[in-house]
Order: C-alpha cells, then structure tokens, then sequence
C-alpha cells in the first residue's frame, strides 16, 4: 500500500530521508533539502549581498548538487551572488579528463562561468607523472596539498570573494574520525568548521555542511542532474577509505552517527597549554604556511630533486638547506629517495 508523504500528506512517497527517517514525495524532498542548505548558509552568515563566490566544480555529485542548488537558492532568497565554476585539472588521465567534460556541460546547464586550473601549468607536473615517481602509497597526499592550493590560486585569478566546497556530512565525519586517529590537534580543532580562511585566505565555505551523501545523490537522481561518478584511479588504498567503510559500518547501526561526530567535533575542547601551530607564509611562494616552507613546495622540491619522501612526514630540519639551495648529505639523500611502491 503506497505511503503518503509525511510533509504534504496529498502525494504518494518516493523515498524515506536516510537523515530524518521521514517518507516524503519527490516535490517536498526537494524543498527540504534546499531549506535546509539555506538555513546552513543564512545560520552560518556565509555569504554578503553583492560578493562573487567561486564553486569548487569537480564534475561530481557533490559540486555538481552545489552548483544546481546555490543557483536555485541565489534566485529564490535574493543572495545577489556573482557564481562561478572553478575546476582543477590534476591530470589523471581516464579520470580527470572525463569529469571536465561533466563539468563543461554543466557550465552550460547553469549557464554560470568555468575556470580551469591544472597542475601542469601550475606546478610543471600531472597526477600521472607524479604517481610514476612517487607510486601508489603516498600520491594522495601530493594531489591533496596541490589540489587545496590550486584552487586558491584559480580563486585569485577569478578575483572571487569566497570558495564553496562540496563537502558533505559523511566528508566531515570522516575526516574527524582520521583527525582523531592521527591525533592532529590542529586540524582536528577546524575541520568542522562551516567557513575557514579567517588567517588571511580566500575563505572558504561548506554550505553541504549537514547534508547527507545518500540525500545528496538521491536528489541529483530525482533532479536527473548530469554528474560523474567514476572514483579516482589513484585513491582506492587512500586513508580515507578505511574511515569511510568505518563510518558506513556505523550508519548502518545508527543513522544519526555521521551528525553525531560532526557536533562532537564541534564542542571538542583543546587545553589553553596545548601547543598550536601559529599560521605565517611560506617564504618561496607566499603561500598560508606554519612552517619556513609550506607544503606544496617542499613536496615540489622533493620531486624535482628526484627525493620523493622529502615531503611525507616531518622534515622540518632540512627546510633551510632547500631554503639555501644546498645539497643535501649522501645520507639524507638516500632516505629520501627510498619509497614503498
């Protein structure tokens, strides 16, 4: 016997929300999704009237949901935003290459601008050519640190205001779960936070904060939003996976677990004699860093070097010596050319 929907109570439900349990039709999904981003946006004060605001556009589910509802919202509630697509070409070939094809539809779709930045152009190196040297274990580090300053470089180059991310609740919760079995103070203390940036940045924002990545691919399929959904060729032995399949595990038991270690990431207190690292500027590039080098360079200068591991793990001791330009020991040298493949 069809189930009527809980919010309206005149049509039939389609789906039951992973979030909240209720039964809902296809019309009333939509809006309570869409609410509730913009109440996470107006809550949060993430943006002002006037401001240009670039949207990280991957091609995926998540960027792609972003983009179709900030326009949405935009119209609806009068943000008086100025949106732009900003995409980042790692270079991963049979990847990458397929999702900007996504996302040059998209372009047309919203009919917003689109902005492409690689890594080739910015740094002289592809994903590809960087898993050649480094191998399968550590490449996610690389693309990660290069992706998150690529996309302030591309912020910079659009002149916009404010970076939006796609990052959901399960992103969020996975990454304090990692934060917290790494033992990083440091980035466990912001990961949760809705807009970052406040050190001198682009601020960015995650107005996909609370949404669920189960809600946020049953709209995209409701919606028949054009999206790519190919994983990353590089990340299956990513850390992260092992998170993901943790916290997946736990959902399973109970729903509200995902929510639940957002809100405990949030009113985890860290002791005032706790040592945190204080935020300077790479003194190569300029760029937001705690150390002499930030970490874009030194893995950079690693794999110009041909010493991959110069950026994994902590090598602060050797900062100077790039810093000087000189020649590292036979020793040292030799450590740092040794990886797992």
């Amino acid at each position: 016997m069809p189930v009527r929907c809980s919010s309206c109570q005149e049509k039939n439900a389609v789906l039951k929300r992973p979030k909240t349990g209720h039964s809902l039709c296809r019309e009333c999904f939509f809006m309570a999704f869409e609410e509730e981003v913009h109440h996470t946006i107006v809550s949060a004060q993430l943006f002002r009237h006037g401001e240009t605001v670039g949207i990280g556009a991957s091609g995926g589910k998540d960027s792609t949901v972003l983009a179709h509802v900030l326009k949405v919202l935009n119209e609806r509630h009068d943000y008086g935003l100025t949106l732009l697509l900003l995409s980042i070409d790692e270079g991963i070939t049979g990847y990458r290459d397929d999702s900007l094809e996504t996302v040059k539809r998209n372009q047309q779709q919203y009919d917003l601008p689109l902005k492409i930045v690689s890594y080739e152009e910015l740094y002289g190196w592809t994903m590809d050519d960087i898993v050649k040297q480094v191998g399968l274990k550590n490449n996610c580090t690389f693309c990660g640190v290069f992706r998150r300053q690529a996309l302030d470089r591309g912020a910079l180059i659009l002149g916009v205001d404010k970076i939006c991310t796609g990052h959901n609740a399960d992103d969020i919760a996975e990454t304090v779960l990692m934060n917290v079995l790494r033992g990083d103070i440091a980035r466990l203390r912001r990961c949760t936070a809705v807009a970052t940036g406040s050190e001198g940045a682009i601020p960015r924002c995650k107005p996909l904060k609370y949404a669920y990545e189960k809600e946020i691919v049953l709209y995209a399929y409701f919606k028949k939003l054009d999206y790519f959904s190919t994983e990353c060729v590089y990340s299956p032995n990513a850390y992260r996976g092992h998170a993901r399949a943790f916290l997946k595990d736990l959902e399973a038991l109970r729903p509200s677990t995902i929510l639940d270690i957002i809100h405990s990431g949030e009113h985890l207190s860290v002791k005032e004699d706790v040592r945190m690292p204080v935020q300077g500027h790479c003194s190569r590039c300029g760029y937001i860093s705690s150390q002499a080098l930030c970490k874009a360079c030194v893995l950079l200068e690693g794999l110009n070097r041909g010493l991959p591991k110069l950026g994994i793990g902590k090598h602060q001791k050797l900062h100077h010596k790039l810093l000087a330009q000189e020649p590292l020991t036979e020793q040292e040298s030799r450590k740092l050319k040794v990886l797992d493949f």
